[in-house]
């Protein structure tokens, strides 16, 4: 997609300066990428991955149970923190999950957008707005190693 168009999509980005760093891809979403995962679509439906355990559902609480089943659990700050590897849900005006973001070593974020690129953005306020709404909870699990 090209940079105006994502630009578009996100107004803040533009300004607070990102990098795309993958090429479009269909087999995965934001929420395995955020996971790791860059093998399969992560999403509570039938026919697509979601973690076992987890409950199927589009909500809030399923999602930090689906990223929970994969040694996430909740945390207050979106701070780098040595030792752990950090991420963010984000949800949409109505209060249903719509994005995943995964913090990177250097303390940037890293999105897969949607079937489109990954990008590595500075601030997860730079994805927040009408597409994806805003952040509403942050994870971390320890450095896998």
């Amino acid at each position: 997609m090209p940079a105006e168009n994502l630009e578009s999509l996100f107004p803040n980005l533009k300004q607070a300066g990102y990098a795309i760093t993958s090429e479009e891809d269909v087999d995965y979403n934001c929420i395995a990428w955020a996971a790791g995962d860059s093998r399969q679509w992560w999403e509570p439906s039938p026919g697509l991955y979601w973690p076992p355990g987890a409950m199927k559902e589009y909500t809030l609480a399923a999602y930090m149970w689906a990223f929970e089943t994969h040694s996430y659990a909740p945390c207050d700050n979106p701070e780098l923190e040595p030792g752990y590897e950090k991420i963010a849900i984000y949800v949409d005006d109505a209060g249903d999950p719509s994005h995943a973001a995964r913090q990177t070593s250097s303390g940037k974020w890293t999105s897969k957008i949607g079937e489109l690129e990954d990008i590595e953005h500075g601030s997860l306020s730079d994805l927040e707005g009408e597409a994806y709404g805003s952040v509403a909870q942050i994870m971390k699990r320890p450095l896998m190693k």
